[in-house]
């Protein structure tokens, strides 16, 4: 079926599938719905089967529900999941706005992260999930998000991140490289959390590194071990 089609019936079919799902044992906040149990996917995480969340757009909602998401809040989403593009979306206290570069993701802009077509200090948050390790010129990316973040705003960054430090060679090029090197054809690096930190800094972040650790079973099909961070602009 065209991705379209798919993407506007979506909730319809997975209405739906639910059914197969439904249950107490487990919970996905960003749909409210009630699990017997999540979907395992090939990586090991945990899909909700009403809405489609993985385990880090459950825990972003969270963050986001304690503390982040505020009313009239100017809140910018690179490449959202579509269980939480719905989620704000609807919410009409925020202006939201979404964007994806490539046309890939539900959105309703299409900035270049490097080069991001908005006004200095502009906007109060941003997401910015699973985006930097696609991004050749990171450094260029990370000035630009400091940029058109508002004194005392805050930049939520995720990436894939493993233990030393960053590891990144610009001859590996090619997608069957990248696959083999960083785990997916369309990534160009590997990031250490204190790296990351560290490329923040470096821009004039204030960075904030929250661990998050779970058990296995736990009710919201969170990772057992997961980190985001946290960069403020405070100069």
């Amino acid at each position: 079926m065209p991705r379209n089609f798919l993407f506007k019936h979506e909730m319809k079919f997975r209405g739906i599938y639910y059914l197969f799902f439904r249950g107490e044992k487990y919970y996905c906040n960003l749909c409210n719905h009630g699990l017997r149990r999540f979907i395992p996917v090939t990586d090991g995480d945990k899909l909700c089967p009403r809405c489609g969340s993985l385990s880090r757009n459950r825990r972003l909602f969270e963050l986001l529900q304690n503390g982040y998401l505020k009313n009239d809040f100017t809140l910018l989403d690179f490449s959202p999941s579509r269980s939480l593009y719905r989620m704000l979306k609807g919410n009409i206290n925020i202006n939201y706005i979404p964007t994806d570069f490539a046309g890939e993701f539900l959105a309703d802009h299409h900035y270049d992260i490097t080069n991001i077509d908005l006004p200095d200090q502009s906007i109060d948050l941003i997401i910015c999930y699973h985006i930097l390790e696609h991004i050749d010129k990171d450094s260029i990316a990370i000035s630009e998000l400091h940029r058109v973040l508002k004194m005392d705003g805050t930049c939520i960054i995720q990436t894939p991140f493993k233990d030393g430090d960053i590891y990144e060679d610009p001859m590996i090029h090619t997608p069957g490289e990248r696959l083999e090197h960083f785990g997916q054809a369309d990534h160009v690096r590997l990031y250490s959390v204190q790296g990351l930190r560290k490329r923040l800094s470096l821009a004039g972040f204030q960075v904030e590194i929250r661990e998050f650790i779970e058990k296995a079973d736990n009710k919201f099909g969170f990772k057992e071990l997961e980190y985001i961070l946290l960069a403020h602009k405070t100069l």
